[in-house]
């Protein structure tokens, strides 16, 4: 049976989830390692993305892993949003260490709200949602090509992935990039927003395609702008912290 929340935790990794693999010709396995330790990228995440993004979970977000990493990032920012609060300007790259911000205390998003179901069916549906916005994102640019395609087909056979993981992953890059799709998956306004943080976590923004879909991902999402400010400054920062 294909279990979406442990494929996510390939994805987005914790202290128990610093990934291995490595990431082919793209050379993407070079940012599994590093001072942070954990990464925004077990193997498949190195084989999908690339070098594209050399983003890393850092900091506090290392407490988290897989879809509780994505729901802590979201929730803080959405919270942020709620208490009326002034984001500060995304950075554009992360920071020297000497100059890195002072880790921000992180808390879990709480239990049996749309950033953290309780209910199994729920964690499942969540998952789903997450990774396929994240593989969308990854899609935004145009490179996953059908030479692309294949190279990573055959990368994702060197990792322990089972074959409903295959199928997933294979069905998604082959997929037509539908924005509409993606965000039609939320059904609350904090799903939306946890849909937009995964996005940002599987892009770096470096590109005119890479900022109009994101641009139009938020438009889909009906997020306000403000709240679109406070979700990169909290993936900003997170990824700053090392």
């Amino acid at each position: 049976m294909f279990d979406a929340k442990r494929l996510l935790d390939q994805f987005v990794g914790g202290p128990g989830n610093q990934g291995g693999g490595q990431g082919g010709s793209g050379g993407g396995g070079d940012f599994l390692r590093g001072a942070g330790g954990g990464a925004l990228a077990g193997g498949l995440a190195a084989i999908l993305l690339g070098t594209k993004t050399g983003r890393k979970l850092g900091g506090e977000a290392l407490k988290f892993g897989g879809m509780a990493a994505v729901g802590a990032l979201a929730y803080k920012a959405y919270r942020d949003w709620q208490a009326g609060k002034q984001a500060a300007p995304a950075t554009a790259a992360p920071q020297p260490q000497s100059q890195q911000p002072t880790p921000v205390p992180m808390l879990p998003a709480p239990s049996g709200t749309p950033f953290n179901p309780t209910n199994p069916a729920e964690q499942q549906t969540l998952a789903r949602h997450l990774l396929r916005a994240m593989i969308a994102a990854a899609k935004a640019d145009g490179h996953v090509d059908a030479q692309e395609q294949a190279r990573i087909f055959a990368e994702m056979d060197k990792l322990p992935l089972s074959s409903e993981d295959k199928v997933f992953v294979m069905d998604e890059l082959r997929a037509k990039l539908d924005i509409d799709a993606v965000a039609g998956a939320a059904s609350t306004p904090e799903e939306a927003a946890e849909i937009y943080t995964a996005s940002l976590l599987a892009i770096d923004v470096d590109n005119a395609a890479e900022r109009g879909y994101l641009g139009m991902l938020a438009a889909r999402l009906k997020l306000d702008d403000a709240l679109v400010a406070h979700l990169q400054q909290s993936v900003a920062t997170a990824a700053a912290q090392r």
